[in-house]
């Protein structure tokens, strides 16, 4: 299938970059967004400076926001107008912000959040709606940013919607907190609500009226009060059961969200064929359940393992065939790009390009290292079967420097050996020595005990070989299981 054809967006990349430079204005049906905080913290702990927090709590939140030159960028885009979509009340409400909170991790969530608001406002058509999902942390202040951003320009405030679940852990001092914040806004009077699509059965105990038997007058009113077979549209409280560790939805992905409620949500506020956005999608809940309602998607995340996890899912829920109506962009396609990937300073960025080689290489098997500290030598680990009982580790290291030697290939296989380990496999950016693929072949082969193929112990790639077409060469777990016990209903997946 053609580039020009492929009807769905996947981006790699900076959401509030890709949202400038190649999402048009009005042009989304319904934009939802989870942005990546979620941070449980103790309310006034957010107001505390980064130095007097408590960082083992506080670290996913300051990773993630900090008052940096990103942050002073944003602050005076914002103040100045410098990109033409500041209203005045989203002018003054962070400036006013930046005095009340200082200049810290909350204010640099804030001001990013208000610069990716206000280009979904641009890209939203006149009837578009938006979807802000959230925790009960900064909600507060979200919504005076929805409210200078929407609100200001003809847009309507439509719902605080209560997302309430169980489960997990219950504190002794206090109420347990479960529930999180999804703000509806809608860019005109004019949007859509399909009613009908998102009926929900009546309340028998609490609901008085439950069938078309009982309809009739209302107490108290002159109107006719007639249940609706279908059922009543929802509250503003939903009860959707979170995703639980036996779920076939579970990807093992933090912040995953149900499909349930992007169901809901895509169905109540979208058509058929409209575009659905999610600038922040994650594992791809949102794409999957668009997909899956006959939606047109764009997805945006600054995460190489995101893309790659949101590439397998729908592969594995609607076929191979289904990559070929997906627009990839971002991703690395030729040497320059993927140097640039390789060199980014930016620190959100630092391990973006190990995963991107070692994900793209592994056909997104493999499972990232995400250790922050020393990784051992480890950049990703798969798995593959080498018994009838036993799997085995192959081990990914990746290198982007220039000062290639053979002590690299010789750590590798140490940390091969000390991880016992099948093989282990060095992927460069840059073209490994002869004396490195020397060193690699002496260390000899594995074999695989069920298929009795050989492998080389060590294997070197590079990374024009990844943009080549080069893929790990592995035999699938369940084909090897297949053939090795004769049997065609094998409950274990593949890894590789």
């Amino acid at each position: 299938m053609s580039e020009s054809v492929k009807i769905n967006q996947l981006y790699y990349g900076d959401n509030l970059e890709i949202l400038r430079k190649y999402i048009p204005t009005e042009t989304v049906d319904l934009c939802y967004i989870d942005p990546p905080f979620n941070s449980q913290h103790d309310y006034h702990q957010i107001y505390s400076n980064i130095g007097q927090e408590d960082k083992a709590q506080a670290q996913a939140f300051v990773d993630t926001w900090t008052w940096d030159d990103r942050a002073i960028m944003g602050f005076e885009t914002i103040t100045s107008n410098a990109d033409g979509l500041s209203t005045k009340q989203s002018i003054e409400l962070i400036i006013g912000l930046s005095k009340v909170l200082g200049k810290g991790s909350l204010l640099a969530y804030l001001v990013s959040m208000t610069q990716r608001i206000a280009e979904i406002h641009r890209v939203l058509k006149p009837t578009g709606s938006f979807y802000l999902h959230c925790d009960p942390t900064a909600s507060h202040h979200l919504k005076l940013v929805l409210d200078a951003v929407f609100c200001i320009q003809g847009g309507q405030f439509q719902n605080e919607l209560i997302w309430a679940y169980s489960g997990g852990g219950r504190p002794q001092d206090g109420f347990a907190r479960k529930h999180d914040v999804i703000f509806r806004y809608s860019k005109s009077d004019n949007f859509t609500f399909n009613a009908d699509a998102i009926r929900v059965p009546y309340n028998l105990d609490t609901e008085k009226y439950t069938s078309p038997k009982a309809w009739g007058s209302h107490k108290g009113s002159s109107k006719s009060y007639a249940p609706n077979e279908l059922g009543k549209i929802p509250e503003d409280w939903w009860v959707i059961s979170t995703i639980n560790s036996q779920s076939k939805e579970r990807l093992g992905y933090p912040t995953q969200k149900p499909e349930a409620l992007l169901e809901r949500i895509i169905k109540a506020s979208s058509n058929e064929g409209d575009i659905i956005l999610d600038a922040y999608c994650g594992c791809g809940t949102t794409v999957a359940v668009a997909q899956r309602l006959n939606r047109h998607w764009i997805g945006i995340d600054i995460t190489y393992q995101s893309v790659s996890l949101i590439l397998r899912r729908l592969e594995q829920t609607f076929g191979a065939e289904i990559l070929e109506t997906i627009a990839i962009s971002g991703v690395p396609k030729d040497m320059a790009a993927a140097r640039a990937l390789a060199h980014k300073k930016d620190d959100r960025l630092r391990k973006e390009f190990e995963k991107w080689a070692v994900l793209t290489y592994s056909n997104h098997r493999a499972v990232i290292n995400e250790k922050k500290g020393a990784d051992k030598g480890i950049d990703g680990i798969a798995y593959i079967q080498d018994s009838m009982t036993d799997y085995k580790q192959v081990i990914f290291s990746v290198k982007s420097g220039q000062n290639l030697g053979v002590g690299m290939v010789r750590d590798l296989g140490h940390v091969v050996t000390r991880e016992e380990a099948a093989m282990g496999i060095l992927i460069t950016l840059e073209e490994p020595t002869k004396p490195m693929r020397q060193e690699a072949k002496q260390a000899g082969s594995y074999q695989n005990q069920l298929t009795g193929q050989p492998f080389d112990r060590l294997q070197l790639v590079t990374i024009q070989e990844i943009l080549q077409g080069a893929k790990l060469s592995l035999p699938l777990t369940h084909e090897v299981l297949k053939k090795a016990k004769g049997q065609s209903n094998i409950a274990q997946e593949a890894f590789i």
